[in-house]
């Protein structure tokens, strides 16, 4: 698989330059990036341990692979932008820093965990942190996102509302209502199409008439991009572009990430819809760490240095882990919390 080396673009008024993130290319930045994106990994390895050993219940669906993605956009994100998502995520709960303590709880279902135990894999949130949760309900984050953004346009103040959703999602109806409402009020969303080939079991050749998502929003007027999202650094000049479109009061903008899932949809997915093979020739070609590791290697980084970081980051996830296992489960008293908001007399 080639690595793509320039963004397509869809649809009317699309920006053509590219604004790259302060220092994307320096070598702290490149260090940073690494970190992050090989704490996801690690982090979500292990969640993956746990689960086998029965101590996550429900589902579990692992980021591995397409770490570039949330890490990248990350880096152009702004104090008070927010970010939701779908049931992938682990990762960008992650990379908008929340503490991996707080989410290994949350996966087991502990009282220390960052919705203290009762929203599990897919449905745990910060606000600290400007994550707005993930979401088990296919597509119903792309109409919340929506609603975000037109708070922040309500209230005036430049954030931008980043709704993620998969290649499976994209076919959802609620989208193409929440695309129109959004083109036709001028609001300040990114909707960022994480494109990893297979909707559950099902490659997108197979469920889409028009593979190439980033053209959905033609019909709205909507700006597109077809972007490589296994390279953090195009990740990031992707989403820069797209951000100040949209701060700007332009309206939406949409970023299809081609990327790529390593493991199954879910962990009881055994992913025999796709061969070995296949998964085998992305991860030796396209992975995203590996990839970085050759910007790093360029940018005269030497391996005592990637030592550290992986030392620190297996560390980082041993705590997380621990702290999973000894945090005691939640009060039977906290099925009755968080319900209703509790407003003053």
């Amino acid at each position: 698989m080639a690595r793509a080396t320039k963004a397509k673009t869809s649809g009317k008024g699309a920006d053509t330059g590219v604004t790259r993130p302060s220092g994307s290319t320096g070598r702290d930045t490149l260090l940073k990036y690494y970190k992050d994106m090989l704490l996801i990994r690690r982090f979500e390895e292990r969640a993956g341990q746990l689960y086998g050993m029965g101590l996550i219940g429900g589902f579990c669906h692992l980021y591995i692979g397409q770490e570039a993605i949330a890490v990248g956009m990350e880096a152009i994100r702004v104090k008070g932008d927010q970010i939701i998502t779908g049931y992938r995520d682990h990762g960008h709960m992650l990379a908008a820093g929340m503490d991996p303590r707080e989410v290994m709880a949350e996966l087991t279902g502990r009282a220390g965990g960052s919705s203290k135990g009762k929203g599990g894999s897919m449905h745990m949130f910060s606000t600290e942190s400007g994550f707005y949760g993930g979401h088990g309900i296919v597509g119903a984050q792309v109409s919340l996102g929506t609603g975000l953004a037109l708070a922040n346009k309500y209230k005036a103040n430049g954030n931008v509302s980043f709704a993620y959703f998969g290649d499976g999602a994209a076919n959802q109806g609620q989208v193409y209502e929440s695309f129109n409402m959004a083109q036709l009020w001028s609001l300040p969303v990114v909707y960022m199409i994480e494109n990893n080939q297979y909707a559950m079991g099902t490659s997108i050749e197979r469920s889409a008439s028009e593979t190439h998502l980033h053209k959905r929003g033609i019909s709205f007027r909507i700006p597109g991009e077809e972007v490589d999202g296994m390279d953090v650094d195009a990740v990031a000049e992707a989403g820069a572009r797209a951000a100040e479109h949209a701060r700007s009061g332009k309206g939406p903008y949409i970023l299809e990430m081609k990327t790529y899932r390593y493991r199954g949809h879910s962990m009881s997915d055994p992913a025999k819809y796709r061969t070995k093979e296949e998964v085998d020739e992305v991860k030796k070609t396209r992975d995203p760490i590996d990839h970085l590791r050759e910007k790093l290697d360029k940018a005269k980084v030497s391996e005592d240095d990637l030592k550290a970081i992986d030392a620190e980051v297996k560390r980082i996830v041993a705590e997380a882990a621990e702290f999973a296992r000894t945090s005691p489960e939640p009060d039977p008293a906290e099925l009755y919390t968080d319900v209703y908001l509790e407003a003053a007399e």
